[in-house]
């Protein structure tokens, strides 16, 4: 009797002791969602990001290792409003994979979940690349992050409802961290509050709207078109007249534009981390915030 005690005790303490196995497998489209699902989710959660903070989400390749990933996913994570419209619709089609369909408890996109900004009065192709659902960056917005970290919890939960608790206790941990995290940026940023920066796509409408910085112009002279020398003439023109802080860009973007008018106008030229692996140091969303700001302060002096 006494053996079959100390061996039920050993099997209670290698189960306690083991790790977790993961119950969910999520295919995120960019990385700061696979950052925030492994936030939330922890040990119960195995994530993979399709893209990096090198590729533009607008245009990605619907490779077959993609393909592979997302069939058997148990949920997709992406940001939505057309972000990935030119690729992600062909890799659920070929994945054959009914759970993550859109409308399927296995599909969430994180734009849908809170208000967006830029939404087009009016569509024309002669626009540029618009966004007909607005604009689809919406994890530069803390704010907006820890509502769409509230709704993605609780699809965590729907999908794996033994790991509930667990969920549930990560998010309150998370959110009380990312709450804390906000308050500190804010007064960092608060010399660049009113400030005039110059973007080379309207990537940053969301972290400028939070941090109310002035777009003061892009360099692409519409959506999604790269800019001409005739562009840069006029911006030239404009921006002596009324001068920004600086010109910024993201790591998959060409800088060649942004230090060209940098050369022109003599305005410092920043690239910004945009999401996970957009820099050595920027390793998770905390991250992302803390060494934007940092960039942006360090270009003002």
């Amino acid at each position: 009797m006494k053996n079959v005690i100390q061996l039920f005790s050993v099997l209670f303490f290698l189960l306690m002791t083991s790790p977790v196995l993961a119950s969910i497998y999520v295919f995120a489209c960019e990385p700061e969602w696979a950052s925030l699902v492994d936030e939330l989710g922890g040990e119960r959660v195995s994530s993979y990001a399709a893209t990096t903070a090198y590729q533009d989400p607008h245009h990605i390749e619907a490779r077959p290792s993609l393909i592979a990933k997302i069939r058997r996913a148990d949920l997709v994570v992406c940001s939505g409003a057309e972000l990935e419209s030119g690729w992600l619709p062909l890799l659920l089609r070929q994945a054959g994979n009914n759970k993550i369909k859109p409308g399927k408890s296995g599909y969430f996109e994180a734009a849908s979940v809170v208000e967006r900004l830029d939404i087009p009065v009016n569509l024309d192709r002669s626009s540029g690349d618009v966004h007909a659902s607005g604009n689809p960056h919406v994890h530069l917005d803390p704010r907006r992050i820890q509502i769409i970290a509230e709704f993605l919890f609780k699809r965590l939960s729907d999908i794996d409802p033994q790991g509930s608790a667990y969920y549930k206790q990560r998010f309150k941990n998370f959110s009380q961290r990312w709450q804390q995290a906000i308050k500190q940026w804010q007064l960092q940023a608060l010399p660049l509050k009113g400030q005039r920066i110059v973007v080379h796509h309207r990537d940053w409408v969301y972290l400028f709207d939070w941090l109310g910085i002035e777009i003061a112009a892009a360099l692409e002279p519409k959506p999604g078109l790269p800019a001409t020398p005739g562009h840069l003439s006029m911006l030239t023109k404009t921006l002596t007249t009324e001068p920004a802080k600086m010109i910024v860009y993201t790591p998959y973007q060409n800088p060649r534009a942004a230090k060209r008018l940098s050369q022109i106008i003599n305005t410092p030229v920043v690239e910004l981390p945009y999401t996970i692996g957009g820099t050595d140091q920027v390793n998770n969303l905390f991250d992302l915030f803390t060494v934007s700001i940092e960039k942006l302060n360090g270009a003002l002096k």
